[in-house]
């Protein structure tokens, strides 16, 4: 019975030390933080992917003690080849034993952490390690998140995301999944460490359906445009764009909705006729002009605005487009551009006129559209490639001027997965360059959005939708997929700097230059002492769309030189803008005063 007994004690010691994970870290080589969100495949095709501290716990019996090469991915990251140019690494997992494994970011923003669905730290709770914010391993029964929205809304950030998957059934919630968060500083927690969520649920605990109106109507319904505005007696509402879809591209009611306190649901406050030329979509930003507040909606540019009141908002005759359409010339089958009596094109704020996205243009070129005449005419400094914006946001950079964050149609790595950021002094622009900050390999990252009320004069947050949908891969990434990651850029960053305007203002600047030195530079001896920097006149231009800038004889105007004969007094290369868009207005919008 004793040697039993004693046989029974050491089996069960030697399955509590084999049931010891060992623990695998990636980590960013840079900053020493904790890498979500990558690979490690062995031979046989197993993977294994890091939480969100950047932490795998490994209890494979097969591999314990054996020495086990893992292949290495991870979107926006990288791990050096060996000789014969294969990325990974050999490691001897050992219960209860780690492994640190270095990453080199290629990506110009740094991934932070998984927002949404299940197990967001679960590898770290398996090996037993402390989780931030103590967050739950499950909440709200979901699973997967689609698409944020995300206002200040009586002094808490209220998010909203569009459809939902379920941990207990196969359908989820296709009618709005919401949450509230204190606001850093304000009881929230760092953003640098996560987000403490607390879901709008049913008695059942599962997310509520916040837009439940209808009845049994088919289909989900969507929110855009969320935002936060005041009536005439200084009320605060919460207001929201909303769709009714039958499929992704059939559409058949919309209208406003507003948010209901006591019942924690929207309510419809507004139907709107399914071709109306103008409404809220996107993601709201505040700004003033000539000391009026309104509120711009960017998809992926703001280029719609309103007055800044309910009541304004409520009224779809006082809706202003950014357009270069005719008002009331919204088909999209036979747009009719406005032009003044030269033939330039008229783009402004125009009651009644559709605005077109960038997408929305291209099929028009050369069948009433100029190449030269699509806004915004957008790419790297150093690529002649133009690259076309699919949505993004807008939001106010502390240090002056706006900050653009968009996802890229048609992107090199995945259709939908490359993150850009461009920066301008208006929120219409110019904007002409831009700087791709994230990557994801045939996986998708689309409707980035900027946290304002996270971010700082150092750190710009965004996140987006991580998913397969639009990607032409089905392997889908266990917990990762469908839901939402959290990304920060350091705006100190010097890749962060691009060629700004000078010599003009907005569209009609004469060129474009770096603000600051760059390798290769000199100076260019700007009229009235302005500092900017260019590249040599006496050598080759280094990047296309360059052209060498001089002082016009005369005039003493900045202007670009002819090609066929720049003539004498050149100051150096600069780039040619982008776009011509004579007829264009760019107004020095601001934030209003006292806004959150």
């Amino acid at each position: 019975m004793l040697r039993s007994c004693l046989t029974l004690g050491c089996v069960l010691a030697g399955v509590a030390l084999a049931d010891a994970p060992f623990r695998i870290t990636a980590v960013d080589g840079a900053s020493g933080r904790g890498v979500p969100l990558v690979e490690l495949r062995t031979t046989d095709n197993v993977s294994y992917w890091t939480d969100s501290a950047g932490v795998i716990a490994l209890d494979a019996p097969e591999l314990m003690g054996r020495e086990t090469w893992f292949e290495i991915h991870a979107h926006g990251y990288r791990y050096p080849a060996d000789g014969l140019g294969l990325v990974g690494v050999r490691l001897t997992p050992r219960p209860g034993e780690a492994a640190r494994v270095e990453l080199e970011r290629v990506n110009v923003a740094e991934r932070l952490y998984r927002v949404t669905g299940a197990g967001v730290y679960h590898h770290s709770r398996r090996l037993g390690d402390a989780v931030p914010l103590g967050r739950p391993a499950l909440l709200a029964e979901l699973t997967g998140c689609d698409s944020v929205q995300a206002e200040v809304y009586r002094g808490r950030l209220t998010w909203v995301w569009g459809d939902a998957n379920r941990l207990s059934y196969a359908l989820g919630n296709f009618k709005a999944t919401g949450a509230r968060s204190w606001l850093p500083g304000a009881g929230g927690a760092d953003p640098a460490l996560g987000v403490e969520l607390e879901y709008f649920t049913r008695p059942d605990g599962f997310a509520r359906e916040l837009c439940a109106f209808g009845g049994g109507e088919p289909g989900p319904v969507w929110l855009d445009g969320l935002v936060s505005v005041r009536d005439a007696a200084g009320r605060e509402h919460l207001v929201a764009h909303f769709v009714r879809v039958k499929s992704l591209g059939e559409v058949y009611a919309r209208g406003l909705a507003r948010f209901d306190d006591a019942s924690g649901t929207f309510k419809v406050w507004r139907e709107l006729p399914l071709d109306a030329p103008l409404a809220p979509r996107g993601h709201a930003l505040r700004v003033s002009v000539d000391g009026v507040d309104y509120l711009y909606f960017a998809d992926p540019l703001p280029d719609v605005r309103v007055r800044a009141t309910l009541e304004a908002l409520g009224d779809p005759a006082q809706y202003e487009g950014f357009s270069m359409l005719v008002p009331g010339a919204h088909d999209p089958a036979a747009p009719r551009f406005d032009r003044d009596p030269e033939g330039r094109l008229r783009l402004g704020w125009k009651r009644g006129a559709h605005p077109l996205r960038p997408a929305e243009q291209l099929p028009w070129v050369g069948k009433g559209l100029a190449a030269e005449e699509v806004f915004p005419r957008l790419r790297a400094p150093e690529q002649a490639r133009l690259i076309t914006p699919h949505r993004g946001s807008v939001q106010p950079d502390p240090g002056g001027g706006w900050t653009w964050i968009f996802t890229e149609a048609g992107g090199e790595s995945s259709h939908l997965g490359e993150v850009w950021f461009a920066r301008a002094p208006s929120p219409l622009g110019p904007w002409a360059f831009a700087r791709k900050v994230v990557t994801h390999d045939r996986y998708s990252f689309y409707n980035p959005t900027q946290h304002e009320y996270f971010s700082d004069e150092r750190w710009l947050y965004f996140e987006g939708t991580y998913t397969t949908l639009f990607a032409g891969t089905e392997r889908k990434t266990p917990r990762y997929d469908y839901n939402q990651i959290l990304y920060r850029l350091d705006r100190r960053d010097p890749r962060l700097r691009l060629p700004v305007p000078c010599g003009g203002e907005g569209e009609r600047a004469a060129a474009f230059a770096w603000s600051h030195p760059a390798p290769g530079t000199v100076p260019l001896a700007l009229p009235g002492g302005r500092e900017a920097w260019g590249y040599p006149a006496n050598a080759p231009p280094p990047f296309p769309g360059m052209r060498l800038l001089r002082v016009a004889p005369g005039s003493g105007q900045l202007q670009l030189a002819p090609e066929e004969d720049p003539g004498p007094g050149c100051l150096g290369w600069a780039w040619a803008p982008p776009g011509r868009l004579a007829g264009a207005h760019v107004e020095p919008g601001r934030r209003p005063d006292g806004y959150h």
